[in-house]
């Protein structure tokens, strides 16, 4: 996909072009929009990749969660939120670096062009947010038809890698939904000529 983006943006776009980044013009290049994509589109990978493993049931956190019911409620809660907090770093990194970066090299634009970047998978992140309902439904459809408890439990493997799969396009709807806000926020500030806040 980054060649693709690479070829797409070495033959589509000028060699170099200004924007204005309020009220003042910059030169960017078409190499510069380029890496602005590309750094949207890998820090969508990594949220999802860590999005998946610390919601999967075959990696040790989740494990853990479930080993830590074992001694009681409140034992799995506590644990259970310091998972969440942990699980939010790594991601939280990767929106702040592709941020930082695309400011660099094309400032608003190039973090609405991050954003872009991030939702070159939507296609993907669609069919994996329809796969867990699919398989929740392929669920009852076999406990209402009364059928062998092998196919049910065929079916809660399906549901248990369909939460996961939701679990992951949730987080590369929030990651995209980050960029694109700070980049409306510019436009707005842009457009509104705010230069200072009272």
């Amino acid at each position: 996909m980054t060649i693709g983006i690479g070829v797409v943006s070495w033959v589509a776009l000028p060699s170099s072009f200004t924007i204005f980044n309020f009220g003042d013009q910059k030169v960017v290049k078409n190499w510069q929009l380029f890496l602005c994509v590309a750094v949207g589109l890998w820090a969508g990978l990594i949220i999802g990749f860590v999005t998946e493993y610390y919601t999967s049931n075959a990696y040790s956190p989740v494990q853990d969660v479930a080993d830590s019911c074992r001694t009681g409620a409140a034992t799995n809660v506590i644990f259970g939120l310091a998972l969440g907090y942990k699980s939010c770093i790594i991601p939280i990194f990767a929106i702040a670096v592709s941020i930082f970066v695309s400011f660099s090299f094309a400032a608003m634009y190039g973090i609405a062009v991050a954003a872009l970047g991030m939702l070159s998978t939507i296609a993907t992140g669609l069919a994996i947010d329809a796969y867990g309902p699919i398989s929740d439904n392929a669920g009852g459809i076999a406990e209402m038809a009364g059928m062998s408890h092998r196919i049910r439990e065929r079916t809660d493997a399906l549901d248990a890698a369909g939460n996961t799969t939701a679990a992951i396009g949730k987080g590369f709807a929030i990651g995209s939904a980050a960029l694109v806000s700070l980049a409306l926020f510019g436009a707005f500030v842009s457009r509104a000529a705010i230069s200072t806040v009272d």
